[in-house]
């Protein structure tokens, strides 16, 4: 009697562009890896000097491993956040934003979807246009074309009318676009509650389930923020 193969590993890879909002990609990150689900990374240069910047975290190839998991460990304010990174990389994988023979570039490559958060304006505009200037491009135009689950979180305002052309494209093509708006009827009385409201919208819509922020339940007080 044959071995029962292994299941086969499905990956949601995660683009993280240079758009401000890092800390809405380490709540995604946080969501999914809680859910249990394997990670592909993919972290464009220009998101490295936008993670510095907006919390003090460095990301190098040579030592991505290490890099995650401090950025991880903070909260949106740059504080040290309560998630646990020990034994949580275990199944992320790391592709550089330049290696267009990475894994994820082929549609042969099984994933489940791919998550681009924060998305900037250039990003919006490469994926629409099928651009593929670098990975993330590449794995999101592959994405559509396989017709995967494609979730756009733009950050950016104002839009001008080129954007909002991309936009529209790109619902077309059948991503969700996802612009990062928190809400506040659930009580926020944080930075991060507002950031893992737009990170849990994004794994809404990829059908991740989690507990990062209350649902609204259609009657007042029936959302309320996480406690301290």
């Amino acid at each position: 009697m044959e071995p029962v193969e292994k299941q086969q590993r499905r990956p949601w890879v995660v683009g993280v562009s240079g758009a401000s909002g890092t800390p809405y990609a380490a709540a995604v990150l946080r969501g999914l890896l809680d859910a249990g689900e394997s990670v592909d990374l993919v972290v464009s240069r220009a998101s490295r000097l936008t993670l510095l910047d907006e919390t003090g975290a460095a990301f190098r190839d040579a030592h991505w491993r290490e890099d995650l998991a401090a950025w991880l460990a903070r909260g949106a304010d740059g504080k040290p956040d309560a998630f646990d990174v020990s034994d949580r990389l275990a199944d992320v994988r790391y592709w550089p934003a330049g290696d267009l023979a990475a894994g994820p570039s082929s549609g042969s490559y099984p994933v489940k979807g791919m998550l681009v958060v924060p998305a900037s304006t250039a990003a919006v505009a490469g994926i629409a246009l099928g651009l593929s200037k670098d990975l993330l491009q590449r794995v999101a135009s592959v994405t559509l074309k396989e017709r995967r689950p494609l979730v756009v979180a733009v950050r950016e305002t104002p839009l001008n009318g080129q954007t909002l052309k991309h936009m529209v494209a790109l619902d077309e093509a059948g991503a969700v676009v996802l612009p990062a708006s928190p809400a506040f009827y659930a009580g926020a009385t944080h930075i991060q509650d507002l950031v893992d409201f737009v990170a849990g919208r994004v794994l809404d819509a990829a059908g991740v389930p989690h507990e990062l922020y209350r649902r609204w339940k259609g009657e007042l007080g029936g959302a309320a923020s996480r406690s301290d």
